[in-house]
């Protein structure tokens, strides 16, 4: 098995245990406070698992196209093809147990109702919309290659994303759940019954097509990072190549990059479902802090021990996906509802949350200790 990034995996096993303990309470009714999402505009922890995620990926694509001498047909198409995969990864997960659980109408036929079923299923997700990113950052790092160059391919993302909502944006406001393009562009593009339905009921889907540009973005400040990273690994004798100035470089970026969101959020409110560009470097921020964090407890102070549980979760964290998703959905083949349990309150809620994240260790425990890293 070739050399990892240590800091990075673990970065990215702690983002996907939070991912599991959020995306997995004992019930929805009673979510644990500060694991809740901020209804629109604003950002609370929970808000960052998503971009935490994409910035980690943005980090290992810097080490994986390092391999890439020269730029060729075959590597924009491995890159596509990655990106597509993920997708239908999604979609897949999307679509399983592959088959209607209830019936929409019961004097319809089974082949009535699972037609109904196929046209009333959601065509993006949170796997897609990270498939869409990956195809856009990857395509645009092995083109340009230069950081200056991807800075520049950054600015005209979020310059572009944000002046198509403003000029295509309707009332009560181009940033706003009812007035904004993104949801027209999807329901232009795939209708409206195969988007998400969670913010009031209407067809806005908070991971479709229009966002990814921005949702690239972040991969972007990953790669940039990701490739200072790998360029000072490659000379450590130097003294500004050494474990602490990296920490130092990657934790001043991260400060950069958080006041630059903060200073974007006056004109541009800070909005995940949107993934506006004020939230690419608020949260993108946060992710170079995090990680400039955990490579000085890891790489200058040593302390890699405590942190083998989440460095198995993050050297299979697509696996953790996909075990997340086929478990929570599979509770209902054994007669298993966890609020009946778990719902009395949001620490039973919590419980249960932890209970999860529990499991998913474990499975991706087995594949650590096998030394099995799944990807696409």
């Amino acid at each position: 098995m070739k050399k990892r990034y240590e800091s990075l995996d673990v970065l990215r096993g702690l983002t996907v245990a939070f991912m599991c303990i959020v995306n997995n309470p004992g019930t929805w009714a009673h979510i644990f406070p500060p694991l809740k999402h901020a209804g629109w505009d604003g950002c609370t922890p929970t808000d960052l698992v998503y971009p935490f995620f994409i910035f980690c990926m943005g980090c290992a694509m810097a080490f994986s196209f390092s391999k890439y001498e020269k730029t060729t047909a075959k590597a924009y198409l491995k890159v596509l093809k990655r990106g597509a995969l993920i997708f239908l990864v999604g979609f897949a997960l999307n679509l399983y147990p592959f088959f209607p659980t209830s019936l929409h109408d019961e004097t319809w036929s089974f082949g009535q109702n699972y037609l109904y079923w196929l046209q009333h299923k959601r065509i993006f997700g949170v796997l897609q919309r990270i498939g869409m990113a990956y195809a856009i950052a990857g395509c645009l790092a092995l083109w340009l290659k230069k950081p200056k160059k991807i800075l520049a391919a950054i600015a005209t993302l979020c310059v572009t994303y944000t002046g198509i909502l403003l000029i295509f944006g309707r009332e009560p406001g181009a940033f706003s759940l009812e007035g904004n393009v993104s949801m027209r562009i999807d329901t232009w593009l795939v209708g409206g019954n195969h988007c998400y339905h969670g913010y009031n009921g209407t067809d806005f889907d908070p991971e479709g097509v229009l966002g990814s540009m921005t949702a690239a973005c972040s991969c972007l400040l990953g790669y940039l990072i990701g490739s200072m990273i790998h360029a000072s690994q490659k000379n450590m004798s130097a003294t500004n190549c050494s474990p602490d100035r990296v920490v130092n470089r990657t934790f001043v970026y991260g400060c950069l990059s958080l006041i630059l969101g903060v200073i974007l959020s006056i004109w541009v409110p800070i909005n995940k479902p949107l993934w506006s560009v004020s939230y690419v470097f608020y949260a993108g921020g946060w992710a170079m802090l995090a990680l400039a964090f955990l490579a000085y407890l890891l790489d200058v102070k040593g302390y890699e021990k405590p942190f083998v549980p989440f460095k198995a979760m993050g050297m299979n964290a697509l696996m953790a996906f996909v075990f997340s998703g086929v478990i929570a959905k599979s509770y209902g083949f054994f007669g298993f509802a966890p609020g009946h349990y778990f719902g009395a309150n949001e620490y039973t809620s919590l419980l249960w949350a932890f209970i999860f994240v529990t499991i998913i260790f474990t499975l991706l425990w087995i594949l650590y200790k096998k030394k099995i890293v799944i990807k696409l």
